[in-house]
């Protein structure tokens, strides 16, 4: 532990000098030892995450089905655009344009709304899907309120992909 080291001094008195030294060995140990104690000790916070239904990879691509096409009555569009943008839209390659695609914002009472008059106004009920394309400018809070908004309007059938090259024109003449 301690240890006390008496040494004389040379010269003319005969007077001890005690020098001290502290051994820290022992503090060490148990300071690794508190360490290790509390580390597997302590819980860890789980993350929050948002669980995302993907669909299993289908390896045979020939097995294209009729009844997954989505009617545009039975679906939304929304685009994350630069800037905390977001633009929607329901129609198809032909009629999209200008004034088709409607832009909103990200308070969750706007993007709620549209996906509930969209599924109030759709046809078939049970295939309503929302797809979300955001762009190479869009942030991920972005996208995370996207998905938000459409948990809370307790919506099921949704897709993200990419945004479509006839889609992309139009957003662009809409952000300049």
């Amino acid at each position: 532990m301690a240890e006390v080291i008496a040494q004389e001094k040379q010269g003319g008195s005969k007077q001890r000098k005690k020098l001290i030294r502290v051994d820290m060995t022992p503090m060490v140990d148990l300071g690794f030892l508190l360490i290790t104690f509390f580390m597997f000790t302590t819980n860890f916070t789980k993350p929050n995450v948002m669980d995302l239904g993907l669909p299993a990879k289908d390896h045979d691509r020939k097995t294209i089905i009729d009844d997954f096409v989505i009617d545009t009555k039975n679906q939304i569009t929304f685009i994350l655009g630069k800037n905390n943008r977001v633009f929607y839209h329901q129609s198809y390659k032909e009629e999209l344009n200008k004034n088709n695609l409607k832009e909103t914002n990200f308070s969750g009472i706007n993007i709620t709304k549209i996906i509930s008059e969209a599924y109030n106004n759709a046809p078939n009920k049970g295939k309503f899907t929302i797809i979300v394309e955001p762009t190479d400018d869009a942030n991920y809070k972005n996208f995370v309120d996207v998905l938000d908004n459409i948990a809370i309007s307790k919506k099921e059938r949704y897709g993200v992909t990419d945004i479509k090259p006839w889609e992309k024109k139009v957003y662009e003449e809409l952000t300049k």
